[in-house]
């Protein structure tokens, strides 16, 4: 069970620092996702991050134009449970870019300020989360926690329940959401059906067995 953990303060590193922890970090890579330094000091890797998702998210096709606006080539879906994505970043990258650069390779047409951005760690047999702030890097986060997920990993959730910003969505996301929902209460409703069905055809089958002259 997910239990909240207090922010730990940040801890800004020497430039030597960094290049020893990058030398340390690289050393211990097992998926060939190394960090680089560059001479002005800023340095880029890779992060990756679990997509835990409740609600369904609007993509749009590539040859739609603009973010946010109402397109006919937009379509409503649930991600799959697990999705993991990769992302390449700098260790200039806010949390903020990062979740608006996730959104963008996939072409989700989601407003960023809907969802954030998640720590989790794992120590002493519990599992600890904390929201990031917009301003936090992440790439920081990674390179201090080291390439192990076990020490570190991020997830991409929706705000709280009590956090949604209605408003923020579109009419046609809205009206989408409602459509799902209905193929989903449809759905279920069949699924009901069917099996009160089979319940009755096997009652009515043991009523005419014993109803059957012996």
């Amino acid at each position: 069970k997910d239990v909240q953990k207090e922010r730990e303060p940040h801890v800004y590193l020497s430039k030597e620092e960094v290049k020893e922890k990058i030398q340390s970090y690289n050393s211990s890579v097992t998926d060939k996702l190394k960090m680089t330094l560059n001479a002005n000091g800023v340095y880029t890797g890779f992060i990756k991050v679990q997509m835990e998702l409740c609600r369904p998210i609007t993509v749009q096709s590539s040859q739609s134009q603009g973010r946010y606006a109402p397109s006919n080539q937009e379509t409503a879906f649930y991600l799959p449970d697990g999705c993991v994505n990769t992302l390449h970043i700098s260790s200039t990258n806010t949390v903020r870019e990062v979740i608006e650069a996730l959104l963008k390779k996939f072409f989700v047409a989601d407003n960023p300020a809907k969802f954030a951005l998640y720590k989790r760690c794992h120590k002493e047999d519990q599992v600890y989360t904390c929201k990031l702030s917009d301003r936090e890097h992440p790439l920081y986060l990674r390179l201090v926690a080291g390439p192990k997920t076990e020490m570190l990993s991020f997830v991409l959730r929706e705000h709280e329940t009590g956090e949604v910003m209605w408003e923020a969505f579109s009419i046609p996301e809205l009206q989408n959401f409602l459509r799902i929902l209905d193929k989903e209460e449809n759905d279920q409703l069949q699924i009901l059906k069917n099996r009160y069905a089979a319940y009755r055809g096997k009652l009515e089958e043991a009523l005419g067995g014993v109803l059957k002259p012996g």
